[in-house]
Order: C-alpha cells, then structure tokens, then sequence
C-alpha cells in the first residue's frame, strides 16, 4: 500500500484496510520521523477496533493498555529510551508474545526486540499537510505489500 491521505476523514477507511490486511499479524510497527502522524493513525485503528477510552500517545509511560471487545492493544512509544535494556526492564516479551495487538511507534530504538513477523507502517509528510502512508507485512519468509491483498 501506498496511500496519500490528504484529511483526518480519510483514516477511518484507511484503518480498517489496514486492520484486514494484518490479519492475525497482532504486531504493528510505526516509522515515521516527528509529526508525522504515527499517534493520530494509531487512534484511527484503536477507534476501529472498538476502543471506548482515549487513546493518548504514552511517551512518558511508554505503553498504554486499553481493551476493546476482542481483548487488549498495547500502544508502545519507545522515543524516550536511552537502549535496548529498558525494553527488556519493562517485560516487552510478554506483550509482544502475548497475542494482543500490538502498536509500536519508534521501534528503530529497539530492532532486536522485534519479533520476525510485524506489519510495517512507515509514515511520511507530503504536499499540503498531507501523509503517504506505505504498509507491508514483513519478516523472515514474507514480504507482501497491503496492495497485494487487499
């Protein structure tokens, strides 16, 4: 997928593509340089799924927990961390494994601890405030653009 998104109204359709895509993939990856919208796309998919509370970045807690009615999505923001050793001091196996989805903004701050398979979101600025938004699956055996799919 290669998606320009020029208004905030087109993310909800853009969600749930990307959510159908995913499949049973439950980890979600977010590149994206400051401002680029991770947060807010992040939003859009916890709204999809069917998350009452608000979601709000967790740059200071450095993950959020909310339930939807299928279970939980765990919103990591790993800006803040110094090195790897602080994902490791936080139990990160256990979400990751955990089979619940999982929201990984600034994952380039921790590129060992991802695991093999994860949904790669990469967010960039465009013209007039806008966002090309690219998704794939990705890991060891796969490497399948959202197009393909979907």
């Amino acid at each position: 997928m290669n998606k320009l998104v020029s208004a905030l109204t087109e993310l909800p359709a853009l969600a749930r593509k990307l959510l159908l895509f995913a499949g049973e993939h439950r980890v979600l990856v977010f590149y994206g340089e400051m401002g680029t919208g991770k947060t807010t796309f992040i939003k859009a998919l916890c709204k999809e799924l069917g998350v009452a509370a608000t979601v709000s970045s967790p740059t200071f807690s450095i993950v959020n927990e909310y339930e939807y009615p299928q279970g939980l999505v765990y919103h990591f923001d790993f800006y803040r961390l110094k090195d790897q050793s602080e994902a490791f001091d936080m139990g990160y196996e256990e979400y990751f494994y955990s089979g619940e989805y999982c929201f990984i903004e600034w994952p380039e701050k921790i590129p060992d601890l991802i695991p093999d398979q994860v949904v790669r979101v990469d967010l960039e600025l465009a013209a007039n405030n806008g966002r090309v938004i690219t998704a794939k699956i990705q890991g060891r055996d796969i490497n399948k653009d959202i197009v393909s799919n979907v």
